[in-house]
């Protein structure tokens, strides 16, 4: 059974940070793309950031510079830390895990930022 399990969200004030996890299990999490989406109230869910099995990342223009996806293969855990928070940060942050066919998703973790 597979699993994904973030943690880490919250309330912030602007500017603030944070730091995302997502824990996984139940698949051989060196050999897939990690990523982290958001859903905002009202708004389709959108990328928010990637990282591949080689390392490589991606981010949304919205996000560059102030967040940071990182992957410990060892912990089967990917993090996103996230700085210089905005109220339009705010969302529903989801945990992603992809290879080829294969997709799965986390639960979910809420961010608000206040301004």
């Amino acid at each position: 059974q597979v699993q994904l399990v973030e943690s880490g969200g919250g309330l912030v004030q602007a500017g603030g940070s944070l730091r995302l996890s997502c824990q996984a299990s139940g698949i051989i999490f060196r050999i897939y793309t990690m990523g982290w989406y958001r859903q905002a109230p009202g708004k389709q869910r959108e990328l928010v950031a990637t990282v591949t099995s080689s390392g490589s990342t991606n981010y949304a223009d919205s996000v560059k510079g102030r967040f940071s996806i990182s992957r410990d293969n060892a912990e089967n855990t990917v993090y996103l830390q996230m700085i210089s928070l905005k109220p339009e940060d705010t969302a529903v942050y989801y945990c992603n895990a992809r290879r080829i066919a294969q997709q799965y998703w986390g639960q979910g973790t809420q961010v608000t930022v206040s301004s």
